[in-house]
């Protein structure tokens, strides 16, 4: 269970990472040329969706089997 804990914890500030640095990347990244804004932005991105996919992940191992 403790390790159940640790892997949502990690995983909320993960996402949260994710969408802090797009924040910055889009809204305070002003005189970065375009094509790192689009490559950071694109790496924030990659953090959400791995968020997401690791939660649905982690959803179905907590699910009881139907055997």
């Amino acid at each position: 269970m403790g390790r159940m804990c640790l892997d949502w914890a990690a995983i909320a500030l993960v996402g949260v990472f994710g969408v802090l640095w797009t924040g910055v990347v889009v809204f305070a990244a002003v005189d970065t040329p375009i094509v790192m804004r689009v490559a950071q932005a694109g790496f924030g991105v990659f953090l959400m969706l791995w968020t997401g996919s690791r939660s649905v992940r982690l959803v179905r191992e907590m699910r009881p089997s139907r055997r």
